[in-house]
């Protein structure tokens, strides 16, 4: 399943959020929760975000999607 978040957030990278969304949707870990709620951060649905957050045990992030897009890769990787 790791490898599938990755692959999501390379999606939302080169500008496809409805899949990178669809991926993240049918993953139920802790990391699955945090990238839909990167996605519904990014989306601009704070209230969404704030409830997968919660779901994958975080607080909601504080600095640039891009940084925590970075922190979530990262995260994966290892």
């Amino acid at each position: 399943m790791r490898q599938s978040l990755i692959a999501a957030l390379d999606r939302l990278e080169q500008g496809d959020w409805e899949v990178a969304h669809r991926i993240a949707a049918g993953d139920t870990s802790a990391q699955g929760a945090w990238l839909h709620a990167h996605l519904h951060r990014v989306e601009g649905d704070p209230g969404n975000a704030a409830y997968w957050y919660r779901r994958a045990g975080r607080a909601a992030f504080g600095g640039p999607p891009e940084a925590e897009r970075a922190e979530l890769r990262a995260a994966l990787a290892g």
